[in-house]
């Protein structure tokens, strides 16, 4: 029931009025099933990428945080995810785990950190190649309510955003 109401747009405070149960006890519960999700092992190797990542609001206003994220281009299939600053060391564990599957192509934003992670061969920065990802930003603010730019609605821990965010893309 939990999963249903986290991946239909309800957030927390809603899902424990809706239930009948405490917030905590949501909050638990949440983390218990994200724990019992295994991330999905893709296996299709030579197919194309898109990588991006979005500002997300975690605790204090003032620490800049990010999702980033790969999907694969036909089936939108998340390959993995990390939350933190918009650093090297981040976007490396994802484009690390896209490397892993002899990509085609890697299209990403004209973000400076990219050429450096990504060979020059298969790496492709271009503005209308990243639609499907961009689509993806717009339905995970849509969803969740904690992703919604300009809201009073926000993640005061990143355990939480983490376990939300990994039932709604592969629970």
């Amino acid at each position: 029931m939990i999963t249903k109401l986290l991946k239909e747009c309800c957030g927390v405070l809603s899902i424990s009025r809706i239930i009948g149960i405490s917030k905590n006890t949501v909050l638990t519960r949440m983390l218990k099933i994200s724990k019992a999700i295994k991330t999905p092992y893709f296996q299709k190797l030579g197919c194309n990428f898109e990588v991006d990542e979005m500002f997300v609001k975690i605790g204090n206003k003032d620490v800049k945080n990010y999702l980033t994220y790969a999907i694969e281009q036909k089936t939108k299939s998340i390959i993995g995810f990390v939350l933190g600053s918009r650093n090297t060391e981040n976007l490396k564990l994802v484009i690390d785990k896209v490397l892993l599957l002899h990509p085609r192509k890697i299209y990403t934003d004209r973000l400076n950190i990219y050429p450096s992670l990504i060979p020059k061969e298969i790496h492709k920065r271009f503005q209308y190649c990243t639609n499907r990802i961009e689509r993806m930003n717009l339905n995970l603010r849509t969803h969740i309510k904690r992703l919604s730019r300009k809201t009073i609605c926000f993640s005061r821990n990143k355990i939480y955003l983490e376990a939300h965010l990994r039932i709604y893309f592969w629970g």
